[in-house]
């Protein structure tokens, strides 16, 4: 990876201070602490970015440790996937790959030392009698009946909940600190749970599991992370992380540090609802082209230079805000834009017949794969016949006033070549609809205006009926139709776009993606950026995604009415 570093933010400026002041002389920790719950998402990239990239800069190292310390909700399926989603980014960690699990004998010693210390207890109240007891914002909590047991007896009933002598939700530890605490994460937390679940790391050795505020704190002391760097809704935590190190006082003692999360219109961010959709196959899996999903925005055909610019892009701030979908779509147009050679494909075809041209030719039209720069990309041979295809929306029977493309008794240009005139129109007989266009072409204006000086009003793409290829494409948009889809009381299912995938079977391009790969994107000249999907495609039978759509001076001109 050849990226520039990234800009400066209120983090690198809190770094760049603890080293001027001779802190952390043996070098940056950060860490990436992702559950294994679900595949991560463009939220994700943000902090992947950051604490990668902080590590790089500062010539440190950042850690991948897996908080897996639910095995419930967590699988191999999401661990792997979290390794390729990173590697994918352009990070790596080297041998710096950790789990939570790896320190669940340390953990749990630490907790037999708040017991001894009267720090910690055994509850027996149910999750429903602790919400109740906890009190709100304005009324303290109620001490638990189990507070006051004896340190003899509270460590008696941990060791017997890690022996298995007690069923699942019988019994919690909660850490012993102050019921009426204004910060409500510190009043008598729970530290750990009794779950009896197969692990992917640990097998069946234990269950007794630990809650992520006590286990978070501690596995970062263990690894010696100078900066914890966490999202917002962490920041209520910070104390009660505070509290769990003094008690435990490891020889390293990490700091916290909360930035804001990425928020982004017409999508979610919660793992939780984008499982629902998996799970209720609103799409086809994690890796659907619509969701936010890496997998997904990988398999879309955006690359992770894209996402590292629109990172970098939007900063870090300690401020909520909403980020719009179109600075991630500005960023995809923009890595792509010089990188991607441009050729022809018709997306809803329709036949046109040139009258007038020999029936027996077929001219090679060379055309560049970057007509901005022709030597760059290189140019490749197209097929031109009597019979066409183009788009069904540039041709109007009756058009506006600035409908500058194809109607009857008006001229068009053909991407790259002549100039034609549309002389007729056939329809089908049952239901009227235009099926097919006679035309004649200016035998004269292959390379050149018209001579006689009539002026030509648009410029539209085609294909050789006789020797373009047959392709899928695949329009993916937004997937839901509103910015804030998770806003209000309504399901956020409610407000999913039914427009977000259109499915075109009888697409038909120019024979030079006939043979495209797995991965090998395109520009369909006034379209948009396409890939050759990862999973559905091969070659002789391309299966296309749009990336994005465009947002240049063709598609300004097709918006007008034009080309």
């Amino acid at each position: 990876m050849t990226d520039a570093p990234s800009p400066n933010n209120f983090i690198r400026q809190i770094i760049d201070a603890d080293l001027a002041a001779g802190k952390h002389a043996a070098g940056i920790v950060t860490r990436f602490p992702p559950e294994p719950n679900g595949y991560l998402h463009i939220g994700h990239a943000k902090s992947i970015c950051l604490n990668f990239g902080i590590a790089r800069d500062y010539g440190g190292h950042c850690n991948l440790r897996f908080d897996d310390t639910n095995p419930e909700k967590e699988s191999v399926e999401y661990l792997d996937s979290i390794k390729e989603d990173v590697r994918w980014l352009g990070f790596d960690w080297g041998t710096h790959l950790y789990h939570a699990a790896d320190y669940f004998e340390q953990l749990y010693e630490w907790a037999c030392k708040l017991i001894r210390d009267g720090k910690a207890f055994v509850c027996d109240l149910t999750p429903d009698e602790i919400r109740e007891t906890r009190g709100t914002l304005t009324k303290p909590g109620t001490d638990s009946p189990y507070r006051h047991r004896s340190v003899e007896e509270n460590l008696d009933l941990f060791r017997r909940m890690r022996a298995g002598e007690f069923p699942d939700g019988a019994k919690v530890l909660r850490a012993k600190i102050d019921m009426a605490a204004a910060n409500l994460s510190l009043r008598d937390p729970v530290m750990y749970r009794l779950r009896r679940a197969t692990h992917h790391r640990t097998g069946d050795q234990w269950c007794l599991y630990p809650m992520y505020d006590w286990a978070h704190g501690q596995s970062d002391a263990l690894e010696g992370i100078t900066h914890s760097i966490c999202t917002l809704e962490f920041e209520i935590h910070r104390p009660l992380y505070d509290w769990y190190l003094e008690q435990v006082a490891p020889p390293h003692r990490p700091r916290q540090f909360e930035f804001a999360r990425l928020n982004m219109t017409y999508t979610i961010m919660s793992k939780r609802m984008l499982l629902e959709l998996v799970q209720d196959r609103h799409v086809s899996g994690w890796d659907d082209p619509r969701m936010p999903t890496l997998a997904g925005l990988r398999r879309r055909g955006i690359r992770p230079e894209a996402i590292r610019l629109f990172c970098d892009r939007i900063g870090v701030a300690r401020a909520d805000s909403t980020v719009d979908m179109e600075l991630l779509e500005n960023s995809v147009r923009e890595d792509l834009n010089t990188i991607v050679p441009r050729v022809l494909c018709v997306h809803r075809p329709l036949r046109v017949v040139l009258e007038n041209y020999p029936t027996d030719l077929v001219e090679e039209i060379e055309l560049p794969y970057f007509p901005d720069d022709p030597p760059k990309m290189g140019t490749r041979k197209v097929p031109f016949s009597g019979a066409l295809f183009i788009e069904q929306d540039d041709f109007l029977e009756n058009p506006p006033k600035k409908f500058f493309r194809l109607s009857p008794g008006k001229e068009v240009r053909l991407r790259g070549c002549y100039v034609i005139k549309c002389t007729g129109v056939v329809k089908d007989e049952r239901t009227g609809e235009v099926v097919e266009l006679r035309a004649t072409y200016d035998p004269e204006t292959r390379t050149d205006a018209p001579k006689d000086g009539r002026k030509i009003g648009g410029t539209i793409h085609w294909v050789s009926a006789a020797h373009s290829v047959p392709v899928q494409v695949r329009l993916y948009d937004r997937l839901f139709s509103v910015p804030n889809p998770a806003a209000g009381e309504a399901d956020f299912k409610t407000h999913l776009n039914p427009s977000s995938l259109e499915v075109l079977p009888d697409a038909r391009a120019e024979r030079s993606v006939g043979e495209a790969k797995p991965g090998d994107r395109f520009q369909f000249e006034r379209r948009g950026f396409y890939v050759a999907d990862m999973k559905d495609s091969r070659p002789g039978a391309p299966v296309f995604n749009r990336i994005v759509s465009l947002r240049d001076s063709w598609a300004k001109v097709a918006k007008a009415g034009g080309a």
